[in-house]
């Protein structure tokens, strides 16, 4: 019933955010776990059976073939498909994008006349901040979007920016030349993922001795879970989130078997709430374009349901990210090193 609701646009948001606030509530019962550390250190052992990604075909079509013009819509300039940084908290959406990504670079301890190597690249904003700030870096990003490649290499050359190649690939199939970076960044790529300690082998691979391995992720603060679907309400993994995860903060501190953990920052989630609401208000305010978007990507028939998809999907991060104060869905950075 909630479905048919959502698919005609009939529920306020008043009411979807109560919903969606009843819901955390529930995951937070369903997840809890005498001792966090064991449910962590079980999870994180039952990923190594596992392949580094799977149901990469339907996250491609879930996020990433959707027009750039929709992103361009509703994201900041920089197109951060991320969680950005409110200093202040009053800050514009286009202050937050470049306030993360330069705390982002700091944390990673890039320099200029590096060999930057990019892990799920997005719509480039981290690639083309990257490619600007350290003209003498090479900056290789990966993605498996052929649609955001063709974005990223169009804004590099618009941009006069030589030093930047996109690779589309499936992460499953990555394999990098050996001992070719010095750094390695991926921001909010590893919550698709699966196989962390066959990634992490990757990553390590790809690092000369002594690189840095830097990742943005969200997480929750103790516990770590697969998106699955579980009945009709869980429409979040069914349509954002197909075989992805969250992991929890401690579950990065698991694998160093090839890298070994320096540093790590809490980020408080109301960060990421702040960018989620941007995004919201963005979307409501070009609804008058987006809506053909929509008609062309999913079929008329089926583009005021997806408006409304879209609508919640927004609200439902932001709703997990204001959920206690921020404190209990977080954002985590980490930093590791290659002996």
């Amino acid at each position: 019933m909630i479905d048919l609701l959502l698919k005609k646009n009939l529920l306020p948001d008043w009411l979807i955010r109560v919903g969606i606030r009843r819901l955390l509530r529930q995951r937070l019962q369903e997840i809890d776990h005498p001792s966090p550390d064991l449910q962590v250190a079980q999870f994180a052992e039952s990923l190594r059976s596992l392949p580094i990604a799977i149901n990469t075909a339907e996250s491609k079509e879930q996020h990433y073939e959707v027009p750039t013009r929709f992103y361009q819509l509703c994201l900041g300039p920089r197109l951060k498909y991320s969680s950005c940084y409110y200093e202040r908290g009053d800050e514009t959406l286009a202050i937050a994008e470049e306030r993360m990504l330069a705390l982002t670079c700091e944390r990673a301890r890039l320099a200029d006349g590096l060999d930057i190597l990019e892990l799920g690249c997005g719509w480039g904003s981290l690639t083309l901040w990257m490619a600007e700030r350290y003209p003498r870096a090479r900056i290789t990003g990966v993605s498996h979007s052929r649609t955001q490649r063709e974005h990223i290499l169009g804004e590099a050359r618009r941009r006069g920016l030589a030093n930047v190649q996109i690779l589309t690939c499936d992460m499953n199939d990555f394999a990098p030349a050996a001992a070719a970076y010095d750094r390695v960044v991926s921001v909010e790529m590893f919550e698709h993922m699966k196989n962390w300690p066959r990634l992490m082998a990757t990553v390590a691979h790809a690092l000369r001795a002594e690189g840095l391995f830097f990742a943005h992720v969200f997480t929750h603060a103790r516990f770590a879970y697969h998106f699955e679907v579980r009945d009709e309400s869980d429409w979040m993994s069914r349509y954002f989130f197909t075989g992805g995860m969250m992991p929890a903060h401690g579950l990065f501190p698991c694998f160093q078997d090839d890298l070994k953990l320096v540093s790590d920052w809490k980020v408080n989630g109301q960060h990421y709430a702040q960018t989620a609401e941007h995004w919201l208000q963005n979307m409501d305010a070009h609804r008058a374009e987006i809506m053909p978007l929509f008609a062309e990507t999913y079929g008329a028939a089926h583009a005021r349901q997806w408006w409304a998809y879209w609508r919640v999907f927004y609200l439902a991060c932001a709703e997990l990210w204001w959920f206690r104060s921020g404190d209990e869905w977080l954002v985590s950075h980490y930093l590791f090193r290659k002996p």
